[in-house]
């Protein structure tokens, strides 16, 4: 169904956020935040702890709600939206810890997050067609778990746990895909995949990426934002933010 025209407000930038607050118990985690992520991009997001850029993240994706300002995807205002609206709207979020069924192969992992599995009515009549498989596969390939299709989640190594909770959330096939810190705990063989990985899912969608290591961030960012107390700091590219002044002395300098 198309929004109402009231409801458009900027048909090129997949998502737009407009003067984004939210406090708690009278602090800012969120101070009147403005940012706008195209499709095909990879933005990161960094700074200090505290910063805001996990708050942004709940903001965005429904988990928390805002004080103030507004939420639009695809021109469509989902600030209200609850969490799983937001999910079938096109919008998937890894957090920072992987979350998958340990006891569930890979392959069963994937196939429990594929679309036509959300309710209890389909689950029940759910059946493993040719076209899951293919998609499972698919999806294996592209996140390096082709070989693990039947292992237990169980036994996968940290960094094959990130790419497992990536590739269910790819199977879903959302248009902004957030992940909070995935190379956290990685080796750097893990790492280097990742980024290629990323580089590849952002042909068709885009990536909201917060993240610390800065050599991750200088090899996959297209555009890097900088939080600090809530607010934007800075924006540009990885090589404008590692000479910005402002961003040194808040961050890149400690």
């Amino acid at each position: 169904m198309t929004p109402p025209a009231h409801e458009v407000v900027d048909s090129k930038s997949l998502l737009v956020t407009k003067g984004l607050s939210v406090s708690f118990d009278g602090f800012k985690a969120v101070d009147d935040l403005s940012i706008s992520l195209d499709s095909g991009e990879i933005r990161a997001l960094i700074g200090p702890n505290g910063a805001g850029k996990t708050t942004l993240l709940d903001l965005i994706s429904g988990k928390t709600a805002p004080t103030t300002g507004s939420v639009r995807f695809k021109g469509r205002e989902i600030t209200r939206l609850r969490e799983y609206e937001i999910v079938r709207a096109g919008v998937g979020r890894k957090f920072q810890t992987p979350s998958v069924y340990e006891s569930l192969t890979v392959f069963e992992n994937l196939e429990m997050a594929y679309p036509d599995n959300r309710s209890c009515w389909s689950a029940w009549n759910f059946r493993r067609s040719d076209e899951v498989v293919a998609k499972v596969e698919q999806i294996a390939e592209l996140t390096y778990l082709r070989d693990r299709l039947r292992d237990r989640a169980e036994i996968l190594s940290h960094g094959e746990k990130q790419w497992l909770e990536i590739g269910a959330l790819l199977i879903q096939n959302p248009e902004l895909l957030m992940l909070d810190e995935p190379v956290a705990g990685m080796s750097p063989h893990e790492r280097e995949a990742t980024g290629k990985l990323l580089l590849e899912i952002a042909k068709n969608r885009a990536v909201l990426v917060v993240e610390h290591d800065m050599d991750f961030v200088k090899n996959v960012a297209h555009v890097v934002t900088v939080l600090h107390q809530g607010r934007l700091l800075a924006e540009g590219t990885m090589d404008a933010i590692q000479h910005n002044p402002k961003v040194i002395e808040v961050y890149l300098g400690h």
